[in-house]
């Protein structure tokens, strides 16, 4: 069965529709009115080679802060419908990612318990292009918290600020696809107790 999930969120802030498909080949459409966004939407859908659609009607005449985070939580519930039960998942996924000065390391559990780190954020402008990049830890914040993972990212070095929040895009993409694949000698989900949740 196709992993596939469609989320429609709609708040006085918002209006947000996605679809996102874990076993894609890395087509992206993205509109959400922040161009860099944009940009580090596309990187995460081509890199991890999901599929993924994406529209943001948002509040931009107040700033990006709502339309990032709201997407993360969308983004978030998306990845833990597409994913299902869990069952035969790989479960954890890790990638330490180089763009040019820029290194960033990046861990996944899709445990179902959320928590999330960010460490190494102290990007040297504060915003590229039209994208605060204070928004980098409410995104990723609300990616783990609506999709119940654990996400661990920790940014190595780097003196460019694009470099160094396109490096966090790409690397959580390859370790949410790595978390995310199949090993058929996993009959149920990965865990001791039986159950990720």
């Amino acid at each position: 069965m196709e992993r596939r999930a469609e989320i429609r969120r709609t708040t006085g802030e918002t209006d947000i529709h996605m679809t996102l498909a874990l076993d894609g080949s890395g087509r992206a459409q993205i509109d959400t009115g922040i161009g860099f966004f944009d940009h580090m939407l596309d990187a995460f859908a081509r890199h991890g080679l999901f599929d993924l659609t994406l529209k943001v009607n948002g509040d931009l005449r107040v700033d990006g802060h709502h339309s990032v985070e709201d997407t993360g939580i969308v983004l978030g519930r998306a990845i833990a419908e597409a994913v299902g039960d869990k069952k035969g998942l790989t479960r954890y996924g890790y990638f330490i990612l180089p763009m040019d000065e820029a290194l960033v390391m990046v861990a996944v559990d899709l445990c179902g318990r959320p928590y999330f780190v960010l460490e190494g954020a102290d990007f040297p402008t504060p915003s590229v292009g039209d994208f605060d990049t204070q928004l980098v830890r409410e995104f990723f914040y609300a990616v783990s918290y609506a999709a119940a993972m654990n996400l661990h990212i920790r940014i190595l070095s780097g003196t460019n600020s694009h470099h160094m929040i396109e490096a966090v895009f790409k690397g959580f993409a390859k370790a949410l696809a790595m978390a995310v694949q199949k090993d058929p000698r996993i009959r149920d989900v990965l865990s001791t107790k039986g159950t990720l949740t």
